[in-house]
């Protein structure tokens, strides 16, 4: 599983994913607010499996050492 979810994609998610957990913890959206685990999970995890689909990576290249 290699990283493909990168910068500001990645504080996007994060923040996103939070924000829905916290309005349906404290009950001012419905049960869908829950679904923010879903972009928690992929920038915290730095992978979202749709990329590949899609043909999308936004993490920036590693260089490797020769």
């Amino acid at each position: 599983m290699q990283a493909n979810v990168g910068g500001i994609d990645r504080i996007l998610r994060v923040t996103a994913g939070v924000a829905l957990i916290a309005l349906a913890a404290l009950g001012i959206v419905g049960w869908w607010g829950w679904l923010g685990v879903i972009p928690l999970a992929t920038g915290t995890l730095r992978f979202c499996p749709f990329y590949p689909l899609l043909g999308l990576n936004t993490c920036p290249l590693q260089q490797s050492n020769k």
